[in-house]
């Protein structure tokens, strides 16, 4: 028998939240309601974003939209090949007059940081990125800085132009909670846009409509949702059937997993509920598992980025459902 639904407590408060960021997000990124939907369910869960598309369809003006919404501090970075670690993270600056060196932060001491083309970065700096993504802070000169909370990373990377790129090792795609693409708009919303903006850009006048601690609210609401052993093991089927497959190389890891619930309990917001259900798991296993498989295909050169999600939205479709 199907467990009764019960609803959050304050009722409605989470999901008005949650409503009221994604209408906002609307006005400056039309068109775009499911990923702007999986971008808040993101930040909601707690995790990392991903953005993984051609320039110009709108990436940027997603994640200050993102910001602006929350009214969370904004940073965003431009990450090229000559980027050190000390460019993000901050440095010891000597005070002649005091005697002493004192710390100036970087950009990564922002609530939200977009970090644009962060393939382009090398090595060094994705790792001192990877620290503060995985443990929320920096080290700077053998000492330990907290970032502020909530904090969030959201990346972009263009998936056609890879020269001059170093590509994200695993462990830091694994650090993404989500990964999204945009798409460009339909011809219907790109004719609007025309028409409509002209030259202004589409965070003119965006206003915040929520603030850092309702979505540290909507953080520990997600963190309370309920998983009844059934679902567990559901999302366990789904996560073995990737090692499993033949067509992969490597499949889920068990982080891959706990990101999965953790999306999935962001995802019973949306619907008032406390506990989770296996449609909650399918509405974001793809963009929760497909970029941390790694395909043989890829081994050859031969991947396309849509296979892996094309493979996971197979496997979930063989896999019972239980009730």
């Amino acid at each position: 028998m199907a467990s009764p639904v019960r609803p959050l407590s304050p009722p409605a408060s989470v999901k008005t939240i949650l409503t009221r960021v994604t209408d906002n997000l609307a006005l400056a990124v039309e068109g775009k309601r499911a990923q702007s939907e999986l971008a808040v369910t993101c930040l909601a869960a707690g995790g990392h974003l991903l953005l993984e598309d051609v320039p110009g369809v709108g990436k940027t003006t997603l994640a200050e939209a993102l910001a602006r919404s929350f009214g969370l501090t904004f940073a965003r970075v431009q990450f090229t090949a000559d980027l050190m670690p000390a460019d993000i993270t901050g440095v010891q600056v000597f005070h002649a007059a005091a005697g002493t060196f004192q710390f100036r932060p970087g950009p990564l001491f922002h609530q939200l940081v977009l970090a644009d083309e962060l393939n382009r970065a090398p090595p060094r700096t994705q790792s001192a990125l990877l620290e503060a993504m995985a443990q929320g802070q920096v080290s700077v000169d053998g000492v330990t800085h907290a970032l502020p909370r909530p904090f969030a990373v959201i990346a972009t990377q263009n998936p056609v132009d890879l020269s001059g790129t170093y590509p994200l090792p695993d462990s830091q795609l694994d650090r993404f909670l989500m990964r999204l693409s945009l798409g460009h708009p339909s011809p219907e919303v790109e004719a609007r846009l025309i028409a409509a903006r002209g030259s202004r850009s589409p965070l003119e006048g965006l206003q915040p409509v929520s603030s850092a601690e309702e979505l540290t609210l909507l953080q520990e609401a997600a963190a309370s949702v309920h998983v009844e052993a059934s679902v567990a093991e559901y999302a366990v089927k789904i996560v073995t059937a990737t090692r499993e497959h033949p067509e992969l190389e490597r499949g889920a890891s068990t982080r891959a997993a706990l990101a999965l619930m953790a999306a999935a309990k962001a995802t019973a917001l949306w619907a008032e509920r406390d506990f989770v259900t296996p449609l909650d798991v399918q509405e974001v296993v793809v963009p929760t598992l497909a970029h941390r498989l790694l395909m043989k295909s890829a081994l050859s050169g031969a991947y396309s980025r849509d296979e892996a999600a094309h493979l996971v939205e197979a496997l979930v479709r063989k896999i019972p459902v239980p009730r």
